[in-house]
């Protein structure tokens, strides 16, 4: 939170920025679509971390290419409705420091519900607790396809 609003403020004092030049997220769609566009967003973005950053059984060298896409592809779809924040401390640190609060709540609740429930459900669905290595035994994705 105080990196964004420092980041914000920096901003501020740097450029003339106006309110046409708003740089945080406003909700563009209806109040429940943003939130639902948030939650579902973050949903998604904390399944995927879940899925290949934190657990031992996943392919760690792609991590990065998976998170990064899943945040393209949020940002694709959420961006005309909410803006695709995914993090309140995005929508907090502007929305301070230019004084525009329109639909900042949507920014905390969404995002904070949809990756608490990202993280349950791929939980959920963990299917068994052996490493990676016990099931391919190999734990590289990348070292398997220079042996062939």
């Amino acid at each position: 939170m105080l990196g964004s609003i420092l980041a914000s403020g920096t901003l501020y004092l740097m450029f003339d920025v106006d309110e046409d030049a708003y740089f945080g997220t406003v909700p563009v769609g209806t109040t429940g679509q943003s939130l639902m566009m948030e939650f579902i967003t973050s949903f998604m973005l904390m399944f995927v971390i879940s899925g290949v950053a934190t657990d031992n059984r996943s392919i760690g060298e792609l991590a990065g290419i998976a998170i990064g896409m899943t945040i393209l592809l949020n940002v694709f779809i959420a961006g005309p409705v909410s803006g695709g924040s995914m993090n309140p401390a995005r929508s907090i640190g502007p929305a301070l420091i230019m004084q525009k609060y329109t639909g900042l709540w949507i920014y905390v609740v969404g995002p904070l519900l949809g990756t608490i429930v990202g993280g349950f459900a791929y939980n959920l669905i963990r299917l068994t607790d052996k490493p990676l290595r016990e099931i391919t035994k190999s734990g590289s994705f990348l070292g398997n396809i220079a042996k062939k």
